[in-house]
């Protein structure tokens, strides 16, 4: 991508009078060399892969290791039987985070959005948000792209993978694109698309990585409900007017600095953290007995 910065995105957005999510378009258009059709209809398929992964989860399903599988039937199950004080919409959104997470530690397919260990935040809010507001196909395409935009920002600034960042840059950035798009549905312009992705990302500074045994399923699955629930409250806060102190460009280099900071055990490594546990220690030694 040509921008690097949220900065140069909403300052072409503003100075040609154009929608965030259209100069992300057009930029892929550029790049690619690809018609406005393919751009969109390359974007469109994405998010309909997402909804393809979401209906395609079994509930029934465990991962090889026997560490994930069933929480999303689980979740599901607590909300329909009244036991959750979530409320509807956020209760499905917690619900989807932990389906995508758990279809993705057992080989189905999902959509790396902008990991695979990360896969359950974009798809849990959007898919939400769409039954919820019955929000055309075409506009939510559109959210993608505005994610896609924060994404690519925070991948040329900073990093995506939880093995050069930690955890924030794959939950944490995947929480900012879906804060994001979901302040463009909501009707945000570009400070609040900015600043919702800013508030996400920054509610997340300093998240370690840290999977137990090295397998991206504990605790990666449950902190893809975090990261989803983190970006509706984002996208709230943004659309209610509150702003990052923080300029979001400015947010960015933080989480590369904290990444950059952070010991090597706490980078995907499975040696801290979570994973240097007593429990974390005795699953990874079973784990390998048994294999």
């Amino acid at each position: 991508m040509s921008f690097h910065s949220l900065k140069e995105i909403i300052t072409t957005a503003e100075s040609q009078k154009k929608t965030f999510f259209r100069v992300v378009l057009e930029d892929d258009m550029s790049e690619r060399m690809a018609s406005e059709e393919e751009s969109f209809s390359a974007m469109q398929a994405m998010y309909d892969t997402m909804r393809s992964a979401d209906n395609a989860y079994d509930g029934q399903m465990k991962s090889a290791s026997g560490l994930v599988g069933n929480d999303g039937q689980k979740m599901e199950e607590a909300i329909q039987a009244g036991k959750t004080i979530s409320g509807g919409f956020m209760g499905e959104v917690m619900a989807r985070a932990l389906k995508m997470g758990e279809s993705n530690a057992c080989m189905k397919r999902i959509v790396a959005a902008p990991t695979a260990g990360s896969c359950g935040v974009m798809p849990a809010v959007f898919l939400t948000y769409q039954k919820y507001f019955n929000v055309s196909d075409e506009k939510m395409t559109e959210a993608m792209f505005t994610a896609a935009g924060i994404g690519t920002v925070i991948a040329e600034r900073a990093f995506l993978a939880g093995a050069t960042g930690g955890c924030q840059a794959e939950i944490g950035s995947a929480s900012a694109m879906a804060a994001g798009g979901l302040a463009y549905l909501m009707g945000g312009g570009n400070q609040e698309i900015a600043h919702a992705s800013a508030i996400a990302l920054k509610n997340l500074l300093g998240l370690v990585c840290d999977p137990v045994a090295g397998l991206v399923e504990v605790p990666c699955v449950k902190r893809n409900v975090i990261g989803a629930v983190n970006a509706v409250t984002s996208a709230d806060m943004a659309i209610a007017g509150i702003v990052s102190r923080i300029p979001p460009d400015e947010v960015i280099d933080a989480m590369r600095a904290v990444g950059l900071a952070m010991p090597g055990s706490l980078k995907e490594t499975g040696e801290g953290g979570l994973a240097a546990t007593p429990a974390g220690v005795e699953i990874s030694r079973k784990l390998i007995s048994d294999f």
